[in-house]
């Protein structure tokens, strides 16, 4: 397993070399190294900054209340979960000014470690509680997992908050992780996070990010590849509400559920997939997913493909999905992308009704469909139960 980072609290530091992207060109841990947010950057234009509670504001100076508490239970031979003091994994540098805000402000490190070689018979759970939607927290975590473990870990947010943080996911040499990290905020929740993923030479990872709750949820996912033969497989599962009628959902404005993803391939023979699918429903609801693809020159056999798809359930209600793809090398394996959103599709709803089933169960069948095979990819009974029972209470809001 890689050895423990330096517990002291880091220094202010900018990433020092070119930039890989033009949107990426300033990283640093020093909030005060950005500038004050407008809504007018195009990373942040589909943000409703008013809507964030002073996050896109707050600097060194910005008082800051205890951040949401980890809970769990019992966890798998070669798991172990731990709170200390703030430290650096050393694969996140900050490019946006509310990651470097986190980054600063948080006042301890979340750390869940696999073992190396350790096998996890079963999915070992970390739930995250808010502690109230009043004052601005900031959050750290890290998941480190040992050379040539193999597991599945369920990182479960819930509760109130008005959160930023970031999560920093080290996969070693010829690990496989199966992650699912899962937003199951209360109606009056804030969150802005920040995600990076790094794989060692032929590590796996498949990353499941389940959306539901939240008031603004804005969850920015990056990978990056240290050694060849790395394979990241992303999938994405989201709803957005006018939260009438939800849980915990009365009195508050539309959900708005930002999806950002960055996938930089800067080394051969790496593979990614990317598979996102959202619905929406509600006058309001808004949903954005944005997912750049980067394969530099020196990434030559990469194999990479991202697919977005959303479902308007009701009017009122707007999606916008962008695909980016950028290649510096024309030899790869494949690369691709492509994007949707409707509505119910026609052509399904007719085959149905032509073999006697009425419109109202037709339509039933065609959303869960539509969501079935990203619901099945997640290996945890409970959970899978928990987000089918989620999907169809939102579909008997609107009669679906």
């Amino acid at each position: 397993m890689p050895a423990k980072t330096d517990t002291a609290a880091p220094a202010p530091q900018a990433e020092a070399g070119p930039p890989k992207t033009r949107a990426h060109a300033l990283r640093s841990y020093d909030v005060a190294d950005f500038p004050a947010l407008t809504g007018r950057e195009e990373e942040w234009r589909f943000t409703p900054l008013k809507r964030m509670r002073g996050l896109p504001s707050a600097d060194g100076e910005t008082p800051v209340v205890a951040g949401p508490k980890p809970e769990y239970g019992q966890l798998p031979a070669g798991v172990t979960v731990s709170t200390g003091q703030r430290e650096r994994a050393g694969i996140l540098v900050p490019f946006d000014r509310i990651s470097a805000f986190a980054y600063g402000r948080a006042d301890q490190t979340l750390r869940i470690e696999v073992a190396a070689e350790a096998v996890l018979t079963e999915p070992a759970v970390v739930r995250v509680v808010g502690g109230g939607a009043e004052g601005i927290s900031a959050g750290h975590t890290i998941i480190d997992v040992g050379r040539f473990a193999q597991g599945t870990l369920v990182l479960e947010q819930v509760g109130s908050t008005t959160l930023a943080d970031n999560v920093e996911v080290v996969v070693a040499d010829g690990a496989h992780l199966t992650l699912i990290t899962v937003a199951d905020w209360a109606g009056d929740a804030v969150q802005a996070q920040h995600l990076k993923i790094r794989t060692g030479r032929d590590a796996k990872v498949t990353h499941i990010q389940v959306t539901m709750g939240g008031e603004l949820v804005r969850q920015y996912t990056t990978v990056e590849y240290a050694n060849r033969g790395g394979d990241v497989e992303a999938y994405g599962l989201y709803f957005a509400t006018d939260l009438a009628g939800t849980a915990g959902g009365a009195g508050h404005a539309p959900q708005h559920h930002e999806h950002r993803l960055l996938v930089d391939h800067g080394v051969p023979d790496c593979r990614s997939y990317v598979n996102y699918r959202g619905g929406l429903q509600g006058d309001g609801a808004r949903t954005v997913w944005v997912g750049d693809v980067l394969i530099q020159a020196a990434a030559t056999g990469t194999d990479t493909f991202e697919i977005n798809r959303n479902l308007v359930l009701s009017d009122g209600a707007q999606a916008h999905s962008v695909p980016n793809l950028e290649i510096e090398t024309g030899e790869v394996v494949g690369a691709g992308h492509a994007s949707a959103t409707a509505r119910f599709d026609d052509e399904q709803l007719f085959y149905l009704m032509s073999r006697g089933i009425d419109a109202e169960t037709a339509r039933r069948l065609v959303v869960r469909g539509f969501f079935a095979e990203l619901v099945n990819r997640i290996p945890v009974d409970e959970l899978r139960s928990r987000l089918e029972d989620a999907i169809e209470a939102r579909l008997a809001k609107v009669g679906v």
